[in-house]
C-alpha cells in the first residue's frame, strides 16, 4: 500500500526502522483520529517512536511524563498563587482592578498546551501505567470530549489536528475504557535482522561484523535469567564503546570489560558472564 510505504520512508529518514504493524497502526491513527496505546518491555523504543513521528510529520511535540502521584494540576496547569498574592498586595495601594483568575496568573502544563496549540501536534503520555486510575480517567475523558475545563478560567476546545500516543510498561492493568478508545500496538525487542538495521542506521560507520557480533550477544543476554534486559539504546552504546576503544573485533576479554554498558547491576553482570560469555 502506497500510504504505508510513505510512512515507512518518513520514519526511516529519521533513523527509525519501522515494520508493517507500526506503519499500519500509524496510518489508522491518522485516518481515524484515534489515540495509540503502545505497550512493550522497557527499552524497546516506545518513547522514541513518538518523538520520531512528531519529527517525521512536522508536528509540535508535547510530553506528559507520568509518575506515581502525578496530579491533574501537573498535566493541565495550576494557578500561580504567589503571583496572585503579590498582585493583591500591590493592588491595595492602587486603583487598578484586575481579575486574578485570568490567563496571566495561570501556569499551563503539556495537556492544555497541546490542546490550544495552533499547529498540528503530537502529545506523548509516557508511562501512563504509573499514574493512578483517576488521572487516567481524566486524560481519556479530555481526549474523548476534545475539551478541557479549568475552573474559574475557561473551557478550552481542541484547536489542532492532535495525535495522542500513550505508552505503558504494564506496571498495572489499564482501564478497559482506555483500551477501548485507543488503537493498540505492542512493541517487543527487535528481531536479529531488525536490530542490525537499527544499529546501522544510528552508527553508519560501524563495521558490519562488529554490529552483527554485538547484536548476537545482546540478544543472547536478553534470553538469560537477568532482572533487566538490555535496551536497544544499550546495544547502540555497546557498539559505540568498542569503536571508541578501537576494538573492532569482539573478544571474550573486551566484551567482559565493556559489559556494564548494557548490564546495569552486579548480579546481572555475573549471570551474563556465566550464562553467555563463558559459553563463547
Amino acid at each position: 500500500m502506497e500510504e504505508l510505504n510513505k510512512i515507512n520512508e518518513k520514519l526511516r529518514k529519521n533513523k527509525y526502522i519501522s515494520n508493517d504493524q507500526i506503519n499500519t497502526t500509524l496510518f489508522l491513527a491518522f485516518q481515524l483520529h484515534k489515540p495509540i496505546l503502545i505497550e512493550g518491555p522497557p527499552g524497546t523504543g516506545k518513547t522514541e517512536l513518538a518523538k520520531v513521528i512528531a519529527k517525521s510529520f512536522d508536528r509540535d511535540f508535547f510530553r506528559i511524563q507520568c509518575y506515581e502521584g502525578i496530579t491533574y494540576e501537573q498535566i493541565v496547569g495550576e494557578w500561580n498563587y504567589q503571583k496572585q498574592l503579590l498582585y493583591l498586595e500591590i493592588a491595595k495601594n492602587s486603583q487598578e482592578d484586575k481579575n486574578i483568575f485570568s490567563n496571566e496568573f495561570f501556569i499551563r502544563r503539556p495537556l492544555l498546551d497541546s490542546f490550544t496549540n495552533d499547529k498540528p501536534s503530537l502529545l506523548l503520555i509516557d508511562e501512563v501505567d504509573k499514574a493512578d486510575e483517576e488521572v487516567e480517567s481524566y486524560l481519556l475523558q479530555a481526549l474523548g470530549e476534545k475539551e478541557i475545563t479549568v475552573n474559574d478560567l475557561d473551557t478550552f476546545s481542541l484547536n489542532n489536528d492532535l495525535i495522542v500516543i500513550l505508552t505503558s510498561n504494564s506496571q498495572r492493568t489499564l482501564l478497559d475504557e482506555t483500551k477501548d478508545r485507543c488503537l493498540y500496538l505492542y512493541i517487543d525487542y527487535p528481531s536479529f535482522e531488525r536490530e542490525i538495521e537499527i544499529i546501522k542506521s544510528r552508527i553508519q560507520t560501524a563495521p558490519e561484523n562488529l554490529v552483527e557480533e554485538i547484536v548476537d550477544k545482546t540478544q543472547k543476554i536478553r534470553k538469560s535469567s537477568i532482572s533487566k534486559k538490555p535496551s536497544i539504546r544499550g546495544t547502540v552504546d555497546w557498539v559505540e564503546s568498542l569503536i571508541a576503544l578501537n576494538q573492532f573485533v569482539p573478544t571474550r576479554e573486551n566484551l567482559e570489560e565493556t559489559l556494564t554498558v548494557v548490564v546495569k547491576n552486579e548480579e546481572d553482570r555475573r549471570k551474563v558472564i556465566e550464562e553467555v560469555l563463558n559459553r563463547l
